[in-house]
């Protein structure tokens, strides 16, 4: 998978995306992530990548053309490397707080992308031309408003590079990740069993792996409940375990 993010301050990339999984996923091979400066494809002498809005108001506004060039250099960059129609299927997805909020669903939705060019908006937003004639997506990371898409980026791009195979060691991990299953995830513990009089539930500890399972699930369920009961519409539940949550809500 190729990731590309056009940005403003290609800088703030150099941290996050050399450690921890994603780091390592770059190391193996597993995902190319490429930085692309904006104000590269602004072609002034002030390499001006903003003005201000027509009919006055606050704030700059992301201008057309340096986007509209990025996207096609990096569309031209995919075509030379992997053929027309790889470039032809690379989305094109601009991060702002506007967009659709994203969720496991999506990233997971994402992973079907072998080359995703993510735009990150700046400033008071972007020329909306680009919206209308350039992008594929709108992806926004909550109902809040950032500096700029570039933290989004991030978190969007450690989402989806996990879902790559290969990158996390134990794939069973990701099964029993908060949202995964369309609930939270339940409560874990380690060494040692006893701290300070908090005992670890004994049912982890009887080596049944049944009753474990089963223990976790109905923890999910009491968790979800409790702090996002939102999710409980659409979770896959069993006759079971919908009995449990209706003795959960008495």
């Amino acid at each position: 998978m190729d990731i590309h993010i056009l940005t403003l301050f290609p800088g703030m990339f150099q941290g996050p995306f050399h450690e921890s999984i994603v780091g390592r996923a770059v190391e193996r091979d597993i995902v190319s992530i490429y930085i692309h400066n904006i104000r590269d494809y602004a072609h002034d002498k002030h390499r001006t990548a903003d003005d201000y809005p027509f009919g006055g108001g606050g704030g700059m506004i992301l201008k057309p053309e340096p986007l509209f060039l990025a996207v096609k250099d990096v569309k031209s960059l995919i075509k030379a490397e992997h053929g027309q129609q790889r470039a032809e299927d690379a989305q094109v997805i601009l991060l702002s707080p506007q967009g659709e909020v994203v969720t496991q669903e999506t990233v997971v939705d994402l992973t079907s992308n072998i080359d995703t060019i993510f735009i990150c908006g700046h400033y008071d937003g972007v020329d909306d031309r680009v919206r209308e004639h350039l992008i594929d997506r709108e992806i926004s990371i909550g109902d809040y408003v950032l500096s700029g898409g570039e933290i989004p980026a991030m978190v969007i791009v450690d989402a989806l590079v996990r879902l790559i195979p290969g990158a996390v060691g134990d794939t069973k991990s990701l099964e029993d990740d908060s949202h995964s299953s369309g609930l939270i995830q339940f409560p874990q513990y380690t060494r040692p069993s006893e701290y300070q009089g908090w005992e670890v539930p004994p049912v982890l500890l009887s080596g049944n792996h049944q009753d474990v399972q089963r223990w976790r699930r109905q923890q999910s369920i009491r968790r979800t409940l409790l702090q996002r009961p939102d999710l409980l519409d659409k979770a896959p539940l069993s006759q079971e375990e919908r009995l449990f949550l209706t003795e959960l809500d008495d």
